[in-house]
């Protein structure tokens, strides 16, 4: 069996990634410094598939630690999720967004260099396209417009770099649109400390009650209704792209990008809409000004995920929003329940 460590393993698409290695046949190495994220919720995913992930405390900014990993497992490939991932949070502390993601990115392919580890999916983000033209083809020139997006942009680069200084390389880069969602189970799902960043979670935290409504920002886009439209993905078909990927470096050296989406746009009110579908009633909410940083519309071109990849998404907006009601329903207060 291959042995994949996982960074940012205990987090939310972490968790998701963790469960789909395990379930298809992968030892897995899971890292995460736990600063936004619960051990919990390896607890549950190996409750779910009766296997465990080999879990150690340590950030990526922590090389020390991190060679320590490397030292203790003989480890073939690594999935790199860990960073902060807050649009808004990185145009307030933009120092934060840099040191962390690229200096973690750094320590990391350092390591595993070190180590022989030549294998790497990086979590990156349709962040990266910037303000281009929907839908977004991998081929599109990139242009990220706040902080996050561009911490993500340089990482691609310094990826790109690295493949092309030895043919030993092989790196995926996986560009992420709108992870939501949670297994069917409910037993994992998104977790964020303290008020979520992202649409959905908030939504659903509004829906059970923790807060008193939505702010939709910004109704003035060029859009179909005004609010600002992004394409979903269910978090298990985003897990299902890392497998898919993985298997694709066997064919594809060197650094390569693939889109993961569903290559359909949802506006902020359709969410809405299929939210309050999914909960039974209205959900509270309220226009607010435009959000610094934000984009009228990210949709993905996902041809290339589906001709290279052999993966396609599986499930609906409304399918993504009735599991992660299950999930808010079951555990209110996340993993702290």
């Amino acid at each position: 069996m291959p042995t994949t460590l996982v960074t940012g393993a205990t987090g939310y698409i972490g968790s998701h990634v963790v469960l789909a290695l395990l379930e298809a046949g992968h030892e897995v190495v899971a890292v995460d410094d736990l600063s936004n994220s619960s051990p919990e919720s390896l607890r549950r995913v190996s409750q779910l598939t009766g296997r465990e992930a080999a879990f150690h405390e340590v950030s990526v900014l922590d090389r020390v630690g991190l060679t320590k990993v490397f030292a203790s497992h003989e480890i073939d490939a690594v999935v790199h999720l860990a960073g902060l991932k807050a649009v808004g949070d990185s145009v307030a502390d933009p120092l934060s967004y840099y040191e962390v993601n690229l200096g973690g990115s750094m320590n990391l392919v350092r390591v595993m260099a070190e180590y022989g580890v030549f294998r790497l999916v990086f979590s990156s983000s349709a962040t990266v396209y910037g303000e281009g033209i929907s839908p977004f083809a991998e081929i599109d020139g990139l242009g990220a417009v706040n902080p996050y997006g561009r911490t993500k942009e340089i990482q691609e680069y310094l990826f790109g770099d690295v493949a092309a200084s030895g043919s030993q390389w092989r790196i995926a880069l996986l560009r992420y649109f709108n992870p939501v969602g949670a297994h069917v189970s409910g037993r994992i799902g998104e977790d964020p400390v303290g008020k979520p960043n992202n649409l959905v979670p908030f939504v659903m935290q509004t829906a059970a009650g923790r807060h008193e409504q939505v702010t939709i920002h910004g109704d003035d886009y060029a859009t179909i209704d005004g609010t600002g439209v992004r394409d979903y993905i269910h978090v298990v078909d985003l897990a299902a792209g890392h497998i898919a990927a993985l298997g694709a470096l066997d064919t594809h050296a060197g650094c390569r990008a693939w889109n993961l989406g569903s290559g359909v746009g949802s506006s902020v009110k359709e969410v809405m809409a299929a939210a309050e579908r999914a909960v039974g009633q209205p959900i509270p909410h309220q226009v607010g000004p435009r959000r610094s940083g934000d984009v009228a519309e990210a949709v993905a071109d996902v041809s290339r995920a589906n001709d290279e990849l052999a993966w396609t998404t599986q499930r609906t907006l409304d399918d993504m929003v009735t599991d992660h009601w299950r999930w808010q329903q079951s555990n209110p207060q996340g993993y702290t329940d």
